[in-house]
């Protein structure tokens, strides 16, 4: 099954019944002392890496947005940060988004 950014959308729907999906905007993930540093290797892939730090694969858009990628695959041998505290980028994704 494959994970993509509308899983977490808004969904509204107009006065038809028409679904309405809402943007979402990522915040800005700061960069904290905590924070892991990796390198790639062969295979690996955001979900897999979410799973593995966070318990979490659909956490795959955190790691995306830290590191400025817009691939699931990632090329091996890059630097990857995984930021340290996933339910805080949690908390500012749901803040930042809540009016939208």
């Amino acid at each position: 099954m494959a994970i993509h950014r509308y899983n977490t959308a808004n969904i509204n729907r107009d006065e038809n019944g028409k679904r309405l999906l809402s943007t979402t905007t990522p915040p800005t993930i700061n960069k904290d002392v905590q924070d892991i540093y990796i390198y790639t290797r062969e295979g690996d892939r955001l979900d897999l890496l979410a799973s593995k730090y966070y318990g979490d694969r659909t956490k795959w858009t955190y790691l995306a947005t830290a590191n400025n990628l817009y691939e699931m695959v990632v090329t091996p041998g890059i630097q990857l940060r995984i930021p340290y505290d996933a339910e805080l980028v949690t908390a500012e994704w749901t803040k930042q988004n809540e009016n939208r």
